[in-house]
């Protein structure tokens, strides 16, 4: 099983603002889309909820959702209660990676637990005033290249960078 994390953020390590998306970035999104379609997302259940219905479950991929809620269901999703029990179940997986979607908590759990074998990692070039950041990490466990890079354009309200972080 290979364990996948990946996240975008912009210069305070902002992650969100009041369980949303601060930016709109066609291209991220795209790469998103593109890297985690038909794999499996896992994602806390503030997450879940903040993907708009319409896109809920997202397409093309098998969505786990983490909560300590034990009456929680969502259609068309795998539920776990601990992120331990999720990667168990996985375990034997070999066709697919599991990629750690967020939010916050989940990816401080992924980091803490060293349960991440690399990290897709889209560092946006501007501040946004989040209220959720990613949690540090230790750079020197990491090598890292680059992936994409976009500049400031006419559909892109800020430049980023996509760097892969590969476990030393």
């Amino acid at each position: 099983m290979k364990v996948s994390l990946i996240v975008a953020m912009d210069l305070d390590r902002g992650i969100g603002r009041d369980n949303d998306l601060m930016w709109h970035l066609p291209n991220d999104m795209k790469f998103f889309k593109e890297t985690t379609q038909d794999h499996i997302v896992v994602m806390g259940r503030k997450n879940y909820d903040s993907i708009p219905e319409k896109y809920r479950p997202l397409p093309k991929r098998e969505n786990v959702v983490l909560t300590r809620n034990t009456e929680f269901i969502a259609e068309n999703c795998e539920v776990f209660h601990s992120l331990e029990a999720c990667l168990e179940a996985y375990k034997d997986e070999s066709e697919r990676t599991v990629f750690i979607i967020g939010g916050g908590e989940i990816y401080r759990l992924a980091l803490e637990t060293n349960a991440v074998d690399e990290m897709y990692i889209t560092h946006i070039n501007h501040r946004y005033g989040a209220d959720t950041f990613f949690p540090e990490f230790n750079l020197k466990d990491w090598s890292v290249e680059t992936v994409q890079e976009q500049p400031k354009d006419d559909r892109h309200e800020a430049s980023f960078t996509v760097m892969k972080y590969i476990k030393k």
